[in-house]
């Protein structure tokens, strides 16, 4: 569980990932798993806020518990839904409530990054099998298997996998994301791994057409089924190189008013990414936004990293409903746990909020997930659920659904093990139910 993901890929790798795409047909096709009911959402853009937010500050404020707990944020506004109010930072957030649910109910009682990142990212317990994260099973059920053909892999994180487990699991290399690397802000961003720093793109084909001369071998096998596929991957490969396939990366050919909306952070250029990739059919984005393990000095940390957040999220939102792509795409926010609704005031953590994971909150939007509700409660400081526990696998079984992937279905497993989509109760599991409430 604590196999660390790869930072990049080379460009060896690419090509041998495109190679798996392309040639591991014999796992079978989950067709008939997907096609059970038609989900409304087409894809998932996950924001995944690694080291673990504070509810507290951000989705489920706490103002009346006192300054050990709220601090200085004291104000929780108004949104545009009647009865909801959100962390006093998030202003931008709170005029596209209506367009997102906030779970206030999160819990799985798991304070340590490893174990919480796993069970919140695969929706299973700790224990056995090292199981896919999300973004691995939608890959399975709306990637390759299921008939996807764009020339983007089905899985892509911007920019960097978190490491904490390997996200694929015992399904492996095949349903691993692919990283890009990278700083998504600068001037000009290339996906590393893929386009090497500082080396044109005619440099890049002068290399491809130098190594086409000096492979004698592979000219003489020309018409080898083999060698045919190989030179398909390849041909994939230099697509997201050279070709069409690779501009989704480039934020410069967006409006500038709408880049400097999303903001000119490394996050506000992945979530415009990401919409990018969702709209170019991309089943699976997962935005790693680093930098929410705040120990020490919590609020000066946060009085930088929430208006960001708030600018780039809120952005993405309004962006994919005025593209009309919110009701096919899913957005999930949240982390691996919350953080300690208790302000650590004593040295040396000067403020700090530790890791939490009794309690926390996480957000859904769009694929047919209801706006402007509220999912469970917790209590008056925020460190106790008070009504409707909700658990990852019930989070990650619903969102299953949206896209139309049945729970029940089986996953490709090395030894032939009978493991199905979901847990249930028969696994070992407390459940908390599905989100109906705000599933339509």
């Amino acid at each position: 569980m604590k196999t660390k993901g790869r930072v990049e890929l080379s460009r060896r790798e690419v090509l041998g990932y495109t190679a798996a795409g392309a040639g591991g047909m014999a796992l079978g096709s989950p067709q008939h798993a997907a096609a059970v009911k038609a989900g409304k959402a087409k894809a998932v853009i996950q924001i995944w806020m690694w080291g673990g937010p504070s509810h507290l500050d951000t989705f489920d404020p706490k103002p009346d518990a006192g300054a050990d707990y709220c601090g200085p944020y004291t104000a929780p506004i108004e949104t545009n839904v009647s009865g909801i109010r959100i962390g006093q930072r998030l202003p931008l957030l709170a005029k596209q409530a209506d367009k997102f649910s906030i779970i206030r109910s999160m819990t799985h009682g798991i304070n340590g990054h490893e174990t919480a990142s796993y069970v919140t990212q695969t929706g299973r317990p700790v224990g056995g099998e090292v199981y896919p994260a999300a973004g691995a099973v939608v890959s399975r059920f709306k990637g390759v298997d299921a008939g996807y053909d764009g020339l983007l892999p089905p899985y892509i994180v911007l920019t960097q996998p978190q490491g904490r487990f390997s996200e694929s699991g015992f399904m492996g290399l095949r349903y691993k994301p692919f990283a890009t690397g990278g700083k998504p802000s600068a001037p000009v961003f290339t996906v590393e791994g893929v386009i090497q720093q500082g080396i044109t793109q005619a440099r890049q084909k002068d290399r491809r057409d130098l190594l086409h001369m000096l492979d004698t071998y592979g000219n003489k096998m020309k018409g080898n089924p083999a060698f045919e596929q190989m030179d398909l991957c390849e041909e994939q490969a230099y697509e997201l190189i050279l070709g069409d396939a690779g501009k989704v990366f480039d934020v410069k050919t967006e409006d500038a008013k709408l880049r400097e909306r999303y903001g000119r952070s490394d996050f506000g250029a992945s979530c415009l990414i990401a919409r990018k990739l969702v709209e170019a059919g991309v089943p699976y984005v997962t935005i790693n936004y680093r930098g929410w393990d705040s120990h020490k000095k919590h609020f000066d940390i946060m009085n930088t990293k929430l208006p960001e957040m708030d600018r780039g999220f809120s952005t993405l939102l309004d962006d994919l409903s005025q593209r009309g792509l919110l009701d096919s795409t899913i957005v999930w926010w949240g982390g691996e746990f919350g953080r300690s609704p208790k302000i650590q005031w004593e040295a040396p953590w000067n403020g700090g909020r530790s890791h939490f994971g009794k309690c926390f909150s996480h957000v859904v939007a769009g694929g047919g997930f209801q706006g402007g509700q509220i999912v469970g409660t917790s209590n008056g400081t925020g460190e106790e659920v008070a009504d409707r526990p909700v658990y990852p696998w019930d989070l990650i079984g619903s969102i299953y659904e949206q896209l139309g992937i049945d729970t029940t279905a089986r996953l490709p497993h090395p030894q032939g093990l009978d493991v199905r989509v979901s847990p249930t109760e028969a696994d070992g599991v407390t459940m908390g139910g599905r989100l109906r409430e705000i599933m339509s």
